[in-house]
């Protein structure tokens, strides 16, 4: 008998259900997930990190760095760059205005979230107690004995109340993920586009993670900040909820 992966009890023969085809990261087939209709809320949440429609801006044409080398922006402006002298995508703050995206990133406040360890979700800080902060992450234990230790991720971690929100309104959140507490982690990469000189330009020929002391930095143009996770520790969501209910 299937068992609904919101209330954990099982579904009746007869009673509404929803099928989740679930992927790990890979995209590999995991075991489907089930969920009771009656368990199930509409999205209501807008993550804090999604983009609205209402804060897509032009991209700023990308031109060579005469001196030093690398890349910068024809009429860049100070705000481009972060203390490291990191290239970033442009953005602008205005959340609520337009609908909401839910597909994409907004640069801004990802960043801010990664730096902060800040919930992905709500914007507040994300919870923490004596095995470090909680992350939920997608579930990829087959590709390494040690996963996920070392592990490189632009996604920012959460709060048990939005976890909570997360198995009622986004089952994409939570199937095929598992909840992590990490003791330590460190900024040590940037994810975006990399570009290389041609005779027309600067033209992109990759779109990946970049480490923050690689030589080729100065050739990005980030989009998301990328957080280093180590002394990581596999937890139960349920016994995390139930600890805190």
């Amino acid at each position: 008998m299937n068992r609904c992966a919101i209330c954990d009890e099982p579904i009746e023969p007869g009673q509404p259900f929803r099928r989740h085809a679930r992927r790990d990261a890979r995209g590999r087939p995991l075991p489907a997930a089930h969920t009771h209709k009656a368990c199930r809320g509409k999205p209501r949440t807008v993550p804090f990190i999604a983009q609205w429609s209402g804060e897509i801006v032009p991209e700023p044409t990308v031109v060579p760095q005469l001196l030093g080398g690398g890349i910068r922006y024809a009429g860049e402006q100070p705000a481009d760059r972060d203390d490291r002298g990191v290239l970033w995508k442009r953005h602008v703050d205005r959340p609520g205005v337009g609908r909401p995206l839910y597909g994409k990133v907004h640069t801004g406040r990802q960043r801010r979230a990664m730096a902060e360890l800040l919930c992905q979700v709500c914007g507040g800080p994300a919870d923490q107690d004596d095995r470090g902060v909680l992350w939920l992450l997608e579930d990829d234990r087959e590709s390494s004995p040690t996963w996920p230790e070392d592990l490189m991720t632009t996604h920012p971690p959460i709060c048990l109340d939005c976890i909570r929100t997360a198995r009622q309104q986004c089952p994409h959140m939570w199937a095929g993920n598992v909840a992590v507490r990490v003791r330590a982690s460190e900024v040590c990469a940037v994810y975006g586009h990399r570009y290389t000189p041609s005779r027309v330009g600067p033209i992109i020929v990759e779109n990946g993670p970049m480490p923050i002391e690689s030589l080729l930095l100065p050739y990005v143009v980030a989009a998301q900040l990328v957080r280093a996770l180590y002394a990581c520790t596999f937890v139960s969501l349920t016994d995390e909820l139930a600890a805190r209910a």
